[in-house]
């Protein structure tokens, strides 16, 4: 084995694999923060361009817009995932690494930019800047999770790699901090009746900055780590084995692991000699007997999990509405529900989904990737059964309490399971030539598994008496049914599970094969 990958294998811990994860989840952090501020923004904005002061409720925004506000940003991910996990693997990670970045923050702030008064140009402008944003993020799945897995010894990967993901609950919990003080803020200054007191006076003129400095807010955080990001050198291992330059990665790898590493470059050119065993393309016959399955494992469990993850995420607040946990919006001004939606929303983020993502950290390296994973969708399929089937109980007022700890125990399990599972795996069982890109395509069949919850359930969810649809959307199959559904699809990818390969305690070259090359050409 090539010296530089060996130390990289049995580097010890160090300041620079920190500084590292939090270069590197930045990303992951913008992505969570815009996730979970538009849930809390779409309100607001159908108060702001949909109401009708005449009518009993406060206005909504049409499903139309409803999805295309919430559902453009996962289109582009997907593109985005697509198009930098190819270009990751042709150009190198660290070339595309800063673009992707540098157009979170420019999209992050043209949102909150969005021209013109009438709903249509403000609902189409933020549109486009959210699928350029969602490109943007997009890029950073693949090029993140294989820069973390190259930089890491195989000891601690599992941990580095899940802890950059990790990063996306501080942006869940960073998106409802601010919101709950720009809200309260705006509350204190510009005071307002509740809707059903006086409807056309509960939305004040101010409100408009409300959704606007929230988006924004999300550039800050990335803006800040873009000069390390653009520091950081190319990983050792596609420098060696895709650039095949043994020397320039002994080199890189030298500064920052603080050691002598030799170049070894004859045996480098000896191990690294191209042959039609060593080349094989994705399309190719090769690539299909030794990771086909698992490529069907890795981008099938992802779909199931993030139909039900996306789900869950952006329309927890029509859940907790449902259930009277929010109080009915005609109950409150515009500013007032964007703080109880907030406060609801992060409280869950606090007890649930943020310390599912540490659990994960800590143990995943400990039962492997294949237990968490299976542990987890199987908890996700308990738990949405044990809040849908009985779900009429669950909105008397005496039991609400009862239903929030188990609903959050769906994200908690979400997290210290699939959530985490799924990003780290593809990153670690593919060839270095080829890391980047199928990771891109495992992430991108997440993201539609994520547009379809996303659509699915927006129309779903709506009650199937007319009488209580949101005006402008067909009759759906209840929140109870809904949520059996996602329930059954958790139970699908806990099935699925079981193609996916345990990569723990492995090299990178032992998990991706690449090894059995080296064995041929001896």
């Amino acid at each position: 084995k090539l010296q530089v990958l060996d130390a990289l294998d049995s580097a010890k811990t160090q300041l620079y694999h920190f500084t590292a994860i939090v270069i590197a989840g930045m990303g992951f952090f913008t992505d969570a923060y815009d996730l979970f501020s538009i849930s809390i923004v779409t309100k607001l904005l159908g108060r702001i361009y949909y109401t009708n002061p005449n009518h009993p409720k406060p206005g909504t925004l049409p499903p139309g817009v409803s999805s295309s506000v919430t559902g453009v940003a996962l289109v582009g991910t997907l593109c985005g995932q697509l198009f930098f996990g190819w270009l990751g693997d042709r150009l190198g990670r660290k070339k595309v690494y800063g673009i992707t970045l540098l157009l979170m923050v420019v999209c992050s702030l043209a949102s909150g930019l969005s021209f013109g008064q009438h709903a249509k140009g403000v609902m189409g402008t933020l549109c486009f800047f959210r699928f350029w944003l969602g490109f943007g993020i997009g890029g950073d799945y693949p090029l993140s999770a294989t820069i973390m897995s190259e930089y890491s010894n195989k000891r601690t990967r599992g941990a580095f790699i899940s802890a950059v993901f990790a990063m996306q609950g501080f942006g869940i919990l960073f998106s409802g901090i601010i919101s709950l003080i720009v809200s309260s803020i705006f509350e204190s200054r510009y005071k307002a009746p509740a809707y059903e007191v006086n409807a056309p006076a509960s939305t004040v003129p101010e409100a408009d900055y409300v959704w606007r400095i929230i988006l924004m807010f999300g550039a800050l955080p990335a803006a800040l780590t873009y000069y390390w990001r653009m520091k950081m050198p190319e990983t050792a291992r596609y420098t060696a084995l895709v650039a095949r330059n043994v020397k320039q990665a002994a080199e890189d790898m030298a500064r920052v692991l603080n050691v002598d590493i030799e170049a070894d470059e004859e045996r480098g050119q000896k191990k690294l000699m191209t042959g039609d065993s060593t080349n094989f393309g994705l399309f190719s016959r090769e690539f299909l007997k030794r990771h086909g399955l698992h490529l069907f494992a890795t981008s099938s469990t992802w779909f199931l999990l993030d139909i039900a993850f996306y789900s869950q995420n952006l329309f927890q607040k029509d859940v907790l509405t449902s259930i009277g946990w929010i109080p009915p919006a005609q109950s409150m001004s515009a500013i007032q529900e964007v703080f109880k939606i907030a406060k609801a929303q992060t409280l869950i983020a606090l007890c649930g989904t943020v310390p599912g993502y540490w659990f994960t950290v800590a143990f995943i390296d400990v039962l492997g990737r294949f237990t968490i994973q299976l542990m987890g969708f199987f908890m996700m399929t308990a738990f949405l059964l044990a809040v849908s089937i009985p779900y009429d109980h669950w909105k008397q007022k005496s039991h609400r309490i009862g239903f929030v700890v188990l609903y959050s125990l769906t994200f908690f399990f979400a997290n210290f399971g699939p959530n985490a599972t799924t990003f780290v795996v593809p990153a670690e069982i593919f060839p270095a030539r080829l890391r980047s890109t199928c990771h891109g395509i495992s992430a991108a069949a997440g993201k539609a598994g994520a547009i379809v919850g996303a659509y699915g359930f927006l129309y779903a969810s709506e009650s199937p008496v007319r009488s209580n649809d949101d005006p402008g959307y067909p009759p759906g199959i209840g929140i109870r049914k809904a949520l059996i559904i996602l329930a059954g699809t958790s139970a699908l990818g806990f099935i699925f599970t079981f193609a996916v390969p345990e990569p723990k305690g492995k090299s990178l070259e032992e998990a991706s094969q690449e090894t059995l090359e080296e064995d041929d050409d001896e």
